[in-house]
């Protein structure tokens, strides 16, 4: 293999196979919507919460695809369940109704 002057850190390396998705699959069961979701950015570029904390949709997303799901579950606590985001999205998800599924998931599993 060509050494092309840098590595893969391990820590920060994703084994795909391994992964838990199935926080991502009982959401995706409950709100398909989250299939439609291109990761365009305009939710988290209206939020109100994300002036003041690191809120982003996109990176729930991404965090429960990849089988992360406390951060993904911290990150959606820190929503004000405003709306803006369902209001500005292309795609009309009901952005704000997946992450209060997402909290209402946590909470009914402990």
């Amino acid at each position: 293999m060509k050494n092309f002057g840098f590595n893969i850190h391990k820590s920060l390396a994703l084994d795909l196979d391994n992964i838990d998705r199935s926080l991502f699959l009982k959401l995706a069961d409950l709100e398909p919507d989250i299939y439609k979701c291109i990761g365009c950015g305009s939710c988290t570029s209206s939020c109100t919460a994300g002036s003041f904390t690191t809120l982003s949709f996109r990176q729930i997303i991404l965090f429960i695809e990849r089988g992360d799901s406390n951060k993904s579950i911290e990150m959606a606590k820190k929503c004000m369940l405003c709306g803006k985001c369902t209001l500005i999205c292309p795609r009309c998800i009901n952005t704000r109704n997946i992450l209060r599924t997402l909290i209402n998931i946590n909470t009914t599993v402990k």
